[in-house]
C-alpha cells in the first residue's frame, strides 16, 4: 500500500504494486470526481477510470480518441477494436459502454499491471480479451479472421513515460494497416514537447503509410508552449471526421484538426521513422505530469 490522502485532506491508503520492470503502480481516488479512480505509474498518471459511467474520459487525449472512435461506422454499433497499451483499460471500458457487443483486444506487457488493475479496477462483463505481451509482436499473433478485418486499433504504448522506438516506425504501422478492415482507423497517442520534432515525424510516418491522416490538437502545443499529448488518426480510406472539429472544440480542453494542406506544413519536411532510425518519444519533465514520487513511496 501506498500512503497519501483523500479529497478531505486525510491520511489514506492507496493500493499499489511493484510491476514487473521495478516501477511502482498505485491506485488513488480522484479528489475532484468521487468513484473515479487514478491508476499512476512511476509517478506518472496513466488511466482515469470511472467505474459507474465508464463514458466519462477524464484525459484530454483519451476524450479525443474516444471522438474518433465514436464517429467510426454507425454510432452505437459493435465493432472490432484493437488496443496496444493496455493502463486501466480507460478505453476498451469506454467502448463496451458505447457500443455493447464490441469485440475486444487489448494486448499489455506486463501481467502484473493486468492483475492488479483487475483486482481493484474490475472489468466489466463482456467481450474484451486480454493478451499478455509485447505490442508489435503481437500483431502476427491474431486470428487469421481478424486480419484485414478491424475497426479500430489504438496505440497508446509506453514503458514509464515514454514510447518505446520500435512502436513509432514505418514497419510497424505497416503491421498495424494490415490488421485494419478497408475503413478501419489506427489512433496514436504521440507526446511531445517544444518543437513537436518527435509529433511532425510521427506524422510523416503515419503519412507514408496510410492515405489519410489528420491530428486532434491543442493549438497551444501548436505554438510550441507546452509538453502534452497530440492524437494522431490514419486510415488507407477517407477519415470519417465531418462532425471531428466540432466535438473537439466542445470539450473542456479545446482541440482542433490538423489535416488536407495545414498536415503538410505541419510536416514540413520531417523525417519518415523506420526500423533503423526510430527512437522514444522525449521524456516529459517530471513536474508537468508526475505526482510526488516521494509521497508515493513513503
Amino acid at each position: 500500500m501506498a500512503r497519501g490522502r483523500d479529497r478531505r485532506g486525510d491520511p489514506v491508503e492507496h493500493p499499489s504494486t511493484r510491476l514487473e520492470d521495478g516501477l511502482l503502480a498505485t491506485i488513488e481516488e480522484d479528489r475532484f470526481r468521487p468513484g473515479s479512480q487514478v491508476l499512476i505509474v512511476d509517478g506518472t498518471p496513466q488511466s482515469h477510470v470511472d467505474l459507474e459511467d465508464p463514458t466519462y474520459l477524464s484525459f484530454e487525449y483519451v476524450r479525443r480518441i474516444g471522438h474518433g472512435i465514436d464517429l467510426v461506422g454507425t454510432p452505437g454499433s459493435p465493432i472490432t477494436a484493437v488496443h496496444l497499451g493496455g493502463g486501466a483499460f480507460t478505453l476498451p471500458r469506454y467502448v463496451e459502454a458505447t457500443r455493447p457487443g464490441s469485440r475486444q483486444q487489448v494486448v499489455e506487457i506486463d501481467s502484473s499491471l493486468v492483475s492488479f488493475v483487475r483486482t481493484h479496477l474490475p472489468l466489466p462483463r463482456g467481450s474484451i480479451r486480454v493478451r499478455h505481451g509485447d505490442a508489435r509482436e503481437a500483431l502476427s499473433k491474431f486470428p487469421p479472421g481478424m486480419q484485414g478485418a478491424v475497426d479500430v486499433v489504438v496505440v497508446d504504448v509506453f514503458a514509464g513515460a515514454r514510447t518505446p522506438a520500435h512502436v513509432t516506425s514505418a514497419e510497424f504501422y505497416q503491421e498495424v494497416a494490415a490488421l485494419l478492415g478497408p475503413t478501419g482507423i489506427v489512433a496514436v497517442n504521440v507526446a511531445d514537447g517544444a518543437g513537436l520534432a518527435f509529433a511532425r515525424s510521427q506524422a510523416a510516418t503515419l503519412s507514408h503509410v496510410f492515405a489519410d491522416v489528420a491530428l486532434a490538437v491543442d493549438p497551444q502545443m501548436l505554438k510550441a508552449r507546452r509538453f502534452g499529448n497530440v492524437v494522431a488518426f490514419a486510415s488507407a480510406s477517407p477519415l470519417p471526421f465531418d462532425t471531428l472539429p466540432r466535438l473537439l472544440a466542445g470539450d473542456p480542453v479545446a482541440a482542433k484538426v490538423v489535416a488536407g494542406r495545414e498536415l503538410v506544413n505541419f510536416i514540413a519536411g520531417a523525417p519518415v521513422s523506420t526500423d533503423q532510425t526510430s527512437t522514444p518519444s522525449p521524456a516529459p519533465a517530471r513536474s508537468i505530469f508526475q505526482v510526488d514520487r516521494k509521497r508515493l513511496d513513503e
